[in-house]
């Protein structure tokens, strides 16, 4: 957290432009921009400002927003529920989807059915999300008419307008995962399925279905938890394009404009606690680890 937090705050000090002169205005003169430069701490070296930073850091202070005017854990929390909303509805759409494809791949490898499904996931992993949120606007709230362009609507406010405004920009989200879950699972099922433990099960008269779900698929779990994992924080983290093409007001959205108006603390703070989140779903799928391969134990 410690290298995430220094690496976060001399990169956004390497980049080019002035917090001070966008929010003095492009009129100002040079004496207000070196006065708002003094108010925000700026005119300090850069070693001083990050030694201020990472002391407020210790306090639980993760400063203000220059362009909100507000803290910036309370910026970040009042966005929250976005982004969360939007990768819980993305992680339900793919991991089943992702699991069935790569299964199937696996048990029909090597024929049509194994093709097409890695051809899917080779487009899926491939197309860029933000080419495929445009077209997906286009034709279902453009031209069909089906979905809402943009904007998002609560969840206590009412359940079908929420999932109505998330579906679109959930599955565009989803379709890179897919394709790479899909991918994974079926190497983790071809390497398995070639085990002589399978190959006994099914002289013994075993059915493909218990064969496939109940000794095959199940220890291919770690791995599946592991890249399952893996997705849930890359769509916690990866949703900065989704967010901004269908103005859901979510941290990625939040990221973006505070990168454009060179708001340090937001941009600091945003991505420390991604970063935490990160670690602690890490140290979830480790724990959970325990109870899917009974031969991993923890003290």
């Amino acid at each position: 957290m410690l290298v995430v937090a220094v690496l976060t705050f001399l990169l956004m000090h390497m980049l080019p432009g002035d917090p001070a002169t966008i929010i003095a205005g492009d009129m100002a003169d040079k004496d207000a921009i070196a006065q708002v430069r003094r108010d925000l701490g700026l005119d300090q070296p850069v070693a001083v400002q990050l030694w201020l930073w990472v002391t407020n850091l210790l306090q639980g202070d993760f400063g203000r927003s220059l362009m909100l005017n507000q803290p910036v854990i309370e910026a970040f929390f009042e966005r929250l529920p976005v982004t969360l909303s939007l990768a819980l509805v993305a992680f339900i759409i793919t991991i089943p989807v992702g699991i069935v494809l790569g299964v199937v791949a696996a048990v029909w490898r090597d024929t049509w059915v194994d093709s097409a499904v890695m051809v899917l996931a080779l487009v899926g992993v491939s197309v860029p999300n933000f080419w495929i949120a445009i077209l997906s606007v286009i034709l279902f709230s453009v031209t069909l008419g089906w979905l809402p362009s943009a904007g998002y609507v609560p969840l206590h406010e009412d359940f079908s307008r929420w999932l109505a405004s998330l579906i679109q920009p959930a599955v565009v989200l989803a379709l890179f995962q897919i394709g790479y879950l899909a991918r994974m699972t079926r190497s983790a099922m071809l390497e398995v399925l070639d085990q002589d433990y399978i190959r006994t099960a099914r002289a013994k008269g075993v059915s493909v279905r218990v064969t496939i779900m109940k000794h095959a698929f199940r220890n291919t779990l770690m791995q599946v938890v592991t890249v399952s994992g893996y997705i849930l924080s890359l769509l916690i983290g990866g949703s900065v394009v989704i967010e901004q093409i269908f103005a859901l007001p979510g941290i990625g959205r939040l990221l973006v404009q505070a990168i454009m108006a060179r708001d340090y603390p937001v941009v600091q703070g945003t991505m420390l606690l991604l970063g935490f989140a990160f670690v602690l779903i890490n140290i979830v799928i480790d724990l959970i680890y325990a109870y899917v391969d009974p031969r991993v134990r923890y003290d």
